[in-house]
């Protein structure tokens, strides 16, 4: 059990860098640094995320003693990247709207990993 809770948390300390490295630069006032040194700034952040998904996975993997199986790796990956990113967007881009469209598309999301965990 303590495998299925450390591989979640540890995916969603991942997600929450991966999130500021891929989309924090659109807010966070890199619109003037060049190109070049923003990819640079959002590499060094990235690294952050690697040093806890990889072992997230490596933990997780159920080859190396985890719960889970690949797919079911990715599914909950997918599902705390699309939680995060939301969570991040309504509270940094405050003039993104979220939509019934949204809300739809994460109930599909939910449906997958139900699916994905069925046996």
């Amino acid at each position: 059990m303590w495998k299925s809770i450390l591989t979640i948390g540890l995916l969603i300390i991942a997600n929450i860098f991966m999130t500021i490295a891929w989309y924090g630069h659109l807010k966070f006032g890199t619109g003037k640094l060049a190109l070049p040194l923003v990819i640079l700034i959002s590499w060094g952040i990235a690294l952050v995320e690697y040093c806890f998904q990889v072992p997230a996975n490596r933990i997780g993997f159920e080859s190396n003693g985890g719960p889970f199986n690949l797919w079911q790796l990715k599914v909950i990956q997918e599902a705390i990247t699309l939680t995060v990113f939301t969570l991040f967007t309504l509270v940094v881009f405050k003039d993104q709207k979220f939509t019934y469209n949204h809300v739809i598309g994460f109930i599909f999301m939910i449906l997958a990993v139900f699916f994905i965990f069925r046996k």
